[in-house]
């Protein structure tokens, strides 16, 4: 192929940059540990954050589901892949979410970027919307809005006053206008400022549209995460609820809509058995799980105390995602390297993931970890272990 040289070029280009991404096999056989190449590590990169995805119920309902219904679904759900199995997930989610109606989607990726799709489609609306985004929402976010044709008014990071300004100057604009964010920051871990940002919405009768993928389950009055005053709530089972599949919550006129137009639903495989047992048994698990949510946030706080101490910065980070800035990527690389040379798996997160002179490691804490862990791992990043926070890259 002619052009295949190109990619080459590119690759390699990606390879001088410290940018370009390798996949590393892995063995995993619980929530707290991993195993490369023969060795074992503790695994702080996993969005595992309740560790369910070992907990015997799960297994248990998608084994048993597995062996009733089968291992597929056969067809998407406007076929003949609409199980039975759905409505009762899907009030459930409804429930856990505090809406109107909710609808099973494959991925959180694909349920970003097809429900956006849809939602701003013009031919729809009439006109194109106004849609009002955080600059650092997930690329799936980015990628959805780019595929329905709209141009983004982003706003700076969590800054609902720079939201406000750019509300102020599309006053008297009749066109559609939506609001969109997430609610946990995935790279960063701190939380957008979703009181203020909801208030804003209703002042300029704008639809809140609110990703709640990393707070879902692991935050929130008994796991229903941060978006009660969102209108549109787009989520994933295969953060804290340790499965697999996405999720929207919303209106039943908007879910009827999206079975209409959504191509993201209309035209993929619905979910098979086994992954609907294990999110049918997580959303059964996760109202009771306040003692593992205190757990996580507890091992959170204290490793951001310990780093604040050793004058390492995790940024805003106010939740179970806590990242180390490094600065460049080859500081984070660097970083991520000395960790696992004393037993911890952390990943270097580099641009364009995050923006240029941002490269972090990028820890998340489960429930699978414990007090211990986090006195080993600020031990590691001390001068004695050979990890000095003088040898990252200072922001």
């Amino acid at each position: 192929m002619a052009s295949e040289s190109r990619y080459r070029a590119f690759l390699d280009t990606l390879a001088d940059e410290g940018l370009r991404r390798e996949l590393v096999g892995v063995e995993v056989r619980d929530a707290r540990t991993i195993r490369v190449k023969g060795r074992s590590y503790l695994n702080l990169a996993s969005n595992d954050y309740l560790a369910l995805r070992f907990r015997p119920e799960l297994i248990a309902r998608a084994s048993e589901w597995g062996e009733r219904y089968g291992v597929g679904s056969g067809a998407s759900r406007l076929v003949t892949g609409n199980l039975d199995l759905f409505a009762g997930i899907e009030a459930k989610v409804a429930k856990l979410k505090e809406k109107p109606a909710a609808l099973i989607m494959a991925s959180g990726f694909q349920a970003n970027a097809s429900v956006l799709q849809a939602l701003f489609d013009r031919t729809v609306l009439g006109e194109e919307p106004l849609v009002f985004a955080d600059r650092l929402n997930h690329a799936s976010m980015h990628f959805g809005c780019k595929a329905a044709g709209v141009r983004q008014l982003r706003y700076r990071h969590c800054d609902a006053t720079h939201l406000a300004e750019l509300l102020n100057q599309y006053q008297g604009d009749n066109r559609p206008i939506f609001i969109l964010t997430e609610s946990v920051f995935s790279m960063d871990g701190d939380m957008a400022p979703l009181a203020e940002i909801a208030k804003l919405a209703r002042a300029h009768e704008a639809a809140l549209i609110v990703d709640d993928a990393h707070a879902t389950g692991i935050l929130g009055e008994g796991g229903r995460g941060l978006s009660d005053e969102a209108d549109i709530v787009i989520g994933t089972f295969s953060k804290a609820l340790g499965g697999f599949g996405a999720y929207v919550a919303c209106s039943s006129p908007l879910r009827d809509f999206l079975i209409n137009r959504c191509s993201g639903f209309i035209y993929s495989t619905a979910l098979p058995p086994p992954v609907l047992g294990a999110i049918d048994a997580a959303l059964d698990l996760v109202p009771g799980l306040d003692a593992a949510r205190r757990q996580v946030a507890q091992l959170a706080a204290k490793f951001r105390a310990g780093t604040q101490q050793l004058k390492m910065s995790t940024g805003t980070s106010s939740t179970q995602i806590v990242p180390l800035l490094a600065g460049s990527a080859e500081s984070a690389l660097a970083l991520s390297g000395r960790l696992r040379d004393a037993g911890f798996w952390a990943t270097a997160i580099r641009p364009p993931t995050v923006p240029q002179g941002t490269a972090r490691v990028r820890l998340a804490f489960t429930a699978a970890h414990e007090e211990g862990d986090i006195d080993r791992l600020l031990d590691v990043l001390t001068d004695k272990s050979g990890v000095s926070p003088e040898k990252v890259d200072s922001l």
